[in-house]
């Protein structure tokens, strides 16, 4: 989970948000606040959106953002977030505590880190890569 989450007003320009995200290095931005998740822009909500269908820059994030978001807890297994993006065909999703609150952001890339350095695999690969020393 990604614990520092920059969040964007829905009234701002998509291209401030794209602004942000490129700053952020991120691909998604949560709109609203910690106590008020009001949805979410992603990468692909902007080119599927806004580029594709020939919008302007000055379109508000309001207009094209996924308001029906889809959220795990913060003391959910792994299993619940990878059955939930599976079953949803997300690729992030908001973690929340126990007040809704939202407190981090799971994505794919969080996801696939920790599967692959709990693997046995992984982990025997990087050991017979490893040179032994003479």
């Amino acid at each position: 989970m990604t614990p520092d989450v920059e969040f964007v007003d829905a009234a701002t320009s998509i291209q401030d948000a794209a602004i942000t995200m490129g700053e952020l290095s991120v691909g998604a931005l949560p709109i609203g606040s910690a106590d008020d998740l009001q949805g979410i822009i992603t990468d692909r909500d902007i080119l599927f959106r806004v580029v594709a269908k020939g919008l302007p820059p000055s379109t508000i994030v309001a207009d094209v953002m996924t308001a029906r978001l889809f959220s795990c807890r913060q003391d959910d297994q792994i299993e619940t977030a990878l059955d939930l993006m599976g079953a949803r065909n997300v690729r992030r999703l908001p973690v929340l505590d126990t007040d809704g609150r939202m407190v981090g952001i799971v994505t794919l890339s969080d996801l696939s880190r920790v599967l692959l350095l709990s693997s046995g695999v992984i982990k025997q690969a990087l050991h017979d890569l490893t040179p032994v020393p003479v």
